[in-house]
């Protein structure tokens, strides 16, 4: 017995439903995240309540609820040298910011979630794990450098871009670029440790370093003492020239000035803590009669 079957024709209405059927049964329609809870009600309800015990309640419910999305988002940034314990913090720390802020009245949770928490975790990236701190306008400059020379050596074999061919790629201007190439090099540090020649006689950056001049201080203690110096009277000035700058004696200070060599003693020892208390920042002023005083 013959059995009619009927032939369905490209282009048909029957053609279509059954193409869209087939494609239905082929690839399921895709579902939601299974850490994506219902969760309308409980907003719902933190809306309506003030600051207490409760509304602190209901708030750790949300955040225990949706949790596991956060550490999913986290999860996508592992193996950028963070760990994905401190991720989840921060992940977290993004969640809780979603759920002080989310109004129900807008839609979905998930969809202003998501890009809260990916924000904060990106946020984490460029304000906490720079080892040396880099302006933010430099870190965007950085940014835009390595994403053109990143699209300028797309093709193979295609040459280092240098800096004008950057800046005409990007608008910056070519101090900009250079900026920013420095910048790229400034994520991480390398240790002092670290050595810098493969051979035997190896050295650390370390050894590079210059060692603190002792000049310095010196330089410093003069400039420091030159005001009182300046202030002491004439006399007193020529003694410690003679003393510390001639060589003399004070003996031979005595004589040359037709004074005691107890007297010059004294002279010397009193301008000398007289200049020490100004360098040191040990005299005040007497209120109303403009002479300084030691204290």
């Amino acid at each position: 017995m013959l059995i009619e079957t009927p032939t369905i024709r490209p282009g048909t209405t029957e053609s279509t439903n059954a193409s869209a059927t087939t494609a239905t049964t082929a690839a399921p329609a895709r579902r939601r995240h299974d850490d994506a809870p219902d969760t309308m009600a409980l907003f719902g309800r933190l809306a309506g309540l003030t600051d207490g015990p409760e509304r602190d309640a209901v708030r750790d419910e949300l955040v225990t609820a949706w949790l596991p999305m956060a550490h999913r988002i986290a999860g996508r940034f592992r193996d950028r040298g963070e760990s994905i314990e401190d991720l989840r913090q921060v992940a977290a720390l993004g969640l809780v910011k979603a759920i002080d802020r989310f109004d129900p009245e807008r839609g979905a949770f998930e969809s202003y979630a998501v890009p809260t928490i990916t924000g904060e975790v990106k946020r984490h990236f460029r304000d906490r794990m720079w080892a040396l701190r880099v302006p933010r306008r430099v870190q965007e400059l950085r940014n835009k450098v390595r994403v053109a020379r990143r699209e300028l050596t797309q093709s193979p074999g295609s040459p280092e871009p240098s800096v004008a061919a950057v800046a005409a790629h990007t608008g910056l201007t070519e101090d900009e670029v250079s900026a920013g190439m420095e910048a790229l090099e400034s994520f991480s540090t390398l240790s002092l440790d670290a050595e810098l020649s493969a051979g035997d006689d190896g050295y650390s950056l370390a050894d590079t370093l210059g060692a603190a001049d002792a000049s310095y201080d010196t330089v410093i203690d003069r400039e420091s003492a030159k005001e009182g110096l300046r202030r002491l009277p004439e006399r007193e000035r020529a003694i410690l020239y003679m003393r510390f700058f001639e060589d003399m004696t004070q003996s031979r200070i005595a004589d040359h000035l037709g004074i005691s060599q107890m007297h010059v003693s004294r002279l010397i020892s009193r301008s000398c803590a007289r200049v020490r208390d100004e360098a040191m920042g040990q005299r005040t002023v007497r209120r109303g009669s403009g002479r300084p005083v030691r204290t």
